[in-house]
């Protein structure tokens, strides 16, 4: 095992240049202690054009602030609310990619990382040591990046999967700061009917995957008298726990990882933190597994689960952002929809309230100038949302319209009739399904 000799933070960042381009473990597991020492090298004056990337970050992130212009540029693979803000203002910017591909951006050298930084669990007796919550890209990075700083953190969680060799690592720094956590609001009504509508399409035996937040909370809900369900997503968070805990969740139907829980990366409670810890049954993985088609399509049955900003009549998904404002990325989404519908029995569902907090409606006769599709509305298929489910797959652009208006708010209908029938002519009033 590779002897470890521990030095400040202060002094770990000293190896950053100006130019350099940083890789930040993320979600839960930012090592903060770096992004501070990096702060205060900023603050004497001793860098410039320094940039970040990433997945989404949780707590502070100066590396996207104003205050820093010229001095750090934060492009991250996927948006927080704390760098939305700052994006929207020009100060940082989003770098379009599928998860599934960010690490290929390392690996093949299209984008360059001179240094990475990562949290990572005390080692085991061999040398290796886990990421934790958050692999994602971060394991490509550290393969890629010409100096690794490694925190070594006790509350990171040593979790199975693709490990980490020490040997890899230039420079330790420790730091016992707790991880962060995520407490998910209870879902509302209008969560818990799309839940229920959602439920209502998962068979027994499927393997599901789905995000994070009160939705999907809601959808795990509603999953309690189903039986043999498997799991193999981006993520999950404590929703999920209860299934597992509840043997819901066992993957005795999974065709590959049999039994086991596979996942990338997980924002929750210690309780989520805890139950990773040394737990053969659950693996984080690469993002190049978790995320890749072929090896989601070889799972029977399975349910990619995810959301959207707005969707319009002919099926097409934006999920990335509202209008021309980003408001995440393109995420996994479309890795998992391609993976779901090419297995067996799989189907891809797309769940979101008819309208937001605010009454806007999300089914919209014609996407917001600068919206990004997401899924495109050939691999668009079940649509759900509070008022029902409706499949989208094999359907013309007429027939479409028709079904996304019946699973629309009431009040935003005609609205929504008259647009097609602007669209597609005095034949579509005739139409019926």
């Amino acid at each position: 095992m590779k002897e470890i000799k521990y030095i400040s933070a202060d002094e770990a960042v000293r190896v950053v240049k100006s130019g350099d381009h940083i890789h930040l473990s993320s979600v839960a597991s930012v090592p903060h202690i770096l992004v501070r020492a990096l702060v205060r090298r900023a603050d004497a004056g001793e860098l410039e054009d320094v940039r970040f990337h990433h997945f989404h970050t949780e707590g502070p992130a100066p590396y996207s602030e104003e205050k820093y212009a010229g001095i750090f540029f934060d492009q991250g693979f996927f948006l927080g609310p704390n760098v939305r803000p700052n994006v929207a203002g020009g100060w940082a910017d989003y770098l379009p990619v599928h998860l599934g591909e960010s690490q290929k951006l390392y690996r093949s050298g299209i984008l360059k990382c001179n240094v990475a930084m990562v949290q990572l669990s005390e080692p085991d007796a061999n040398g290796f040591a886990s990421l934790g919550t958050s692999v994602d890209c971060s394991l490509a990075a550290i393969e890629s990046a010409d100096h690794v700083i490694a925190v070594i953190n006790p509350n990171v969680p040593y979790a199975y999967g693709d490990l980490v060799d020490l040997n890899l690592v230039d420079s330790f720094v420790w730091d016992d700061t707790p991880l962060v956590t995520a407490d998910f609001a209870e879902p509302t009504p209008t969560e818990v009917l799309i839940g229920k509508n959602c439920a209502a399409l998962v068979p027994d035996g499927a393997c599901i995957q789905m995000g994070i937040g009160a939705l999907p909370n809601a959808l795990a809900a509603q999953l309690t008298d189903h039986r043999d369900l498997g799991l193999h997503t981006e993520m999950f968070a404590d929703g999920i726990l209860q299934l597992i805990r509840k043997g819901v969740v066992n993957g005795a139907c999974k065709k590959i990882d049999r039994g086991k829980v596979v996942a990338s990366f997980l924002l929750g409670s210690q309780d989520v933190y805890r139950f990773i810890d040394h737990n053969p049954d659950v693996l984080m993985k690469d993002i190049k597994y978790t995320n890749d088609p072929w090896v989601i399509a070889q799972n029977p049955r399975m349910m990619a689960i995810n959301s959207a900003t707005e969707v319009d009549l002919t099926g097409q998904i934006c999920a990335d952002s509202i209008g021309t404002r980003i408001f995440s990325g393109t995420g996994g989404q479309l890795d998992f929809v391609k993976g779901a519908t090419m297995a067996e029995g799989g189907i891809s569902i797309t769940a979101f309230a008819s309208r937001t907090n605010k009454g806007k409606n999300k089914i919209v006769p014609m996407l917001n100038p600068g919206a990004g599709v997401v899924t495109p509305r050939a691999d668009a298929h079940w649509i759900v949302t509070e008022y029902g489910a409706v499949d989208l797959t094999g359907k013309s652009l007429q027939e479409r319209a028709k079904l996304l208006t019946s699973i629309a708010h009431p009040d935003d209908r005609e609205m929504l009739e008259r647009a097609a029938f602007e669209r597609f002519g005095p034949h579509y009033y005739r139409f019926s399904l």
